[in-house]
């Protein structure tokens, strides 16, 4: 994809991702260091929850979910850091062999008025399963240069 700056990023502006398919090894690994709970780590221990198999923590959804938008190549080279996520929103679980990928919208751009040559771009990240349904999505707020500017 072409890389973009702050002014190539209107509201409106859309990408989408190539999909990632989570393998139960990695849903397994991602748990057992960050977040080990037993529908995440075990699939007898996940048979017996609401869950009825083992699913994938959200916060590993939403890692892939940013890992792939930074794959995607439309900010890496213009981004100057992120101050924060909003409406952090899980909707369904993912599961070993869910292939997921992000469809991403420009929401709010807004040029610094003190600083010319950066602004704050919001993005919308939403995390579909290939079958369409939406599994995730959160806000997320970055700062980024503006194309011809030198960032002091």
């Amino acid at each position: 994809m072409t890389q973009r700056y702050f002014e190539d990023l209107p509201v409106g502006f859309t990408f989408r991702t190539e999909a990632v398919e989570l393998t139960r090894d990695a849903i397994v690994k991602f748990a057992s260091e960050w977040d080990p709970q037993p529908f995440h780590l075990d699939d007898a221990a996940a048979a017996e929850t609401h869950f009825g198999t083992l699913i994938a923590s959200g916060w590993h959804t939403l890692l892939i979910a940013f890992n792939l938008s930074m794959q995607a190549g439309v900010w890496d080279e213009a981004s100057m850091g992120a101050s924060g996520m909003d409406e952090v929103r899980w909707f369904k679980p993912t599961r070993p062999g869910d292939k997921i990928h992000v469809r991403a919208e420009v929401v709010s751009a807004e040029r610094s008025k003190t600083r010319p040559d950066r602004g704050r771009v919001a993005f919308r990240i939403d995390v579909h399963r290939e079958d369409g349904e939406k599994v995730a999505s959160y806000i997320g707020n970055h700062l980024m240069k503006a194309r011809g500017t030198s960032v002091a």
